[in-house]
């Protein structure tokens, strides 16, 4: 019995690198649970760890997607952290592909389209699976799939890039594993279509995209060998399919499609003739409620409207759509105009200072976007009062940057620290060390929302102003390098990548000896890189 209310199965259904799953029963609301015990990276209890896993899992729940199993509950066990989420009924694509080999081609690729449209809520939500693969793909039986284990893997901070096993290499299922994932532990969007294309790949052949003895040989494949052809294996693929597949599978992510809304709708064309799957899907004669709900959401914007009189004019209304295609920039939460004298100036600081108290408690308790809305609504009437650049209303800024940070809304999060970073250099110098803090921040939430080249360029930038302020042999340059160095390998860069680790390891040395872990930890990554050539 978990947290007195879930009573588990006798025995787990399935273990493996990420933890294990148990079928079980909420005895409260009496309905069948699939409850999923996480594994720690490195074995042993990790706070940190836990608190982005928590994080992620609630990034999970908003998702609200038919494609995403709901998620019921989160908490710990034992010191596990573990979730608790529906239960699917169906096959798993990997089972279905054991069972009848081959997909029909209709059927591979509207499986590949469904796990599009649920990256696309996904990733715009800077969540990325990490783990996707065919086990992870449940087909239900009226044909709709949904995409498993969501925030399972916490998302890495920066400083975590470079904690690799003792082989220098991620865990991970080296069959769907991207270069960038397997050479520095980075994953961003690009690395999901990566993995969605080794799954298709397998669905369209029966067949994994490389296999070997050894997961060092599928990881050194995955790295250097070219993919084959599909159609080598399949001649009836189409010639788009194959061109697209073998695009989902570039070794550099910029080279990979610009979104997974791109490959939906180059998926789409393809999935047709989707007939029965022997023992599989339900007959065509049993009713399905969600491919009903689906057929009248396909007609919407496809049929033109039937006008019955004369509508009466109307007030010129926004574009919804436009709405809901702004950039994320654009709803970013920024500092307001140049204060205006007003009074109430007093007021207004009180109010402040209550919102951010009320925002640390609700921080404490990892509700870091009910903390980050409440400061939201604070910061801008006390910065048009006191000023953007006041005391008070920078740390409430920070703050706010802080939650939506913890929030996972990197989004959001990266131009409130960018724009904070100018306003404290405006008024403390570039060297300040807040704005070197925000500066990074903001470049740090690129990176994990997979906008790497800007991310680079803004580290490149930052690493100047570091060296002045701080000095080229202080402990953060140096770690500003690594972190350069491994963004520069998650962009596919491998030279400059190599290169601005070669240097790094040259210092490192020079500092503080061969031995210190900094340095063998750097000089284990860059053997890996060498081996994988």
């Amino acid at each position: 019995m978990i947290n007195g209310r879930y009573e588990l199965d006798d025995l787990p259904i399935g273990r493996g690198g990420m933890g294990e799953v148990w079928l079980g029963h909420d005895t409260k609301l009496d309905r069948q649970v699939a409850v999923k015990f996480i594994r720690f990276p490195d074995g042993e209890p990790d706070k940190d760890y836990i608190r982005r896993f928590v994080r992620e899992s609630r990034i999970t729940a908003r998702l609200e997607h038919p494609g995403v199993p709901a998620v019921y509950d989160v908490g710990t066990h034992d010191g596990r952290p573990y979730l608790v989420m529906q239960r699917i009924h169906g096959i798993s694509v990997a089972d279905l592909v054991a069972e009848q080999g081959a997909l029909p081609i209709g059927w591979a690729t509207a499986i590949a389209a469904q796990v599009c449209a649920v990256l696309t809520i996904a990733h715009e939500a800077s969540l990325v699976h990490r783990d996707l693969k065919p086990s992870n793909l449940m087909l239900q039986p009226d044909g709709a799939v949904k995409v498993l284990d969501f925030g399972l893997a916490a998302a890495p901070t920066l400083p975590d890039f470079s904690r690799i096993t003792a082989t220098g290499l991620p865990p991970g299922t080296p069959a769907y594993m991207a270069p960038e994932q397997i050479q520095t532990n980075i994953s961003g969007p690009a690395t999901d279509l990566y993995s969605l294309g080794c799954t298709l790949h397998e669905m369209l052949t029966g067949e994994r995209l490389f296999s070997g003895s050894t997961s060092f040989d599928v990881w050194s494949k995955q790295v250097s060998q070219p993919p084959p052809p599909v159609r080598a294996v399949r001649h009836d693929v189409p010639e788009a399919v194959e061109e697209l597949l073998l695009h989902l599978l570039q070794k550099q992510p910029e080279d990979r499609p610009d979104g997974a809304h791109i490959v939906y709708d180059q998926l789409l064309p393809y999935a047709t003739g989707l007939g029965p799957l022997p023992g599989v899907l339900h007959p065509p004669s049993t009713t399905s409620a969600t491919r009903m709900y689906g057929t009248v959401l396909s007609r919407v914007f496809t049929t033109a409207p039937r006008v019955t009189s004369s509508p009466a004019p109307a007030s010129p209304q926004p574009d919804p759509a436009s709405l809901l295609t702004a950039p994320p920039s654009s709803r970013a939460v920024q500092p307001a105009a140049p204060p205006r004298p007003r009074q109430g100036a007093h007021s207004d600081r009180d109010g402040l200072g209550q919102a951010r108290v009320e925002a640390a408690r609700l921080a404490q308790e990892s509700r870091y976007g009910q903390a980050a809305e409440l400061l939201a609504g604070a910061v801008a009437p006390a910065a048009e009062a006191l000023g953007d650049t006041d005391d008070d209303v920078l740390r409430a800024r920070l703050e706010l940057a802080d939650a939506l940070f913890e929030e996972g809304d990197y989004r959001r999060a990266a131009p409130t620290y960018e724009q904070l970073a100018d306003d404290i250099a405006r008024r403390d110098g570039r060297h300040a060390d807040r704005a070197l803090k925000c500066r990074l921040r903001g470049a740090t939430c690129r990176a994990l929302f997979g906008d790497t080249s800007q991310a680079l360029r803004q580290l490149d930038a930052l690493l100047g102003d570091e060296s002045d302020a701080y000095g080229p042999d202080d402990s953060r340059t140096l770690d500003l390098r690594r972190q350069i160095g491994l963004l520069q390998l998650g962009a596919g860069q491998r030279p400059a990548a190599e290169e601005t680790l070669g240097d790094l390891l040259k210092d490192l040395t020079r500092l503080h000896g061969a031995t210190d872990p900094s340095a063998v930890e750097v000089a284990e990554l860059l053997s890996g890189l060498r081996r994988s050539r």
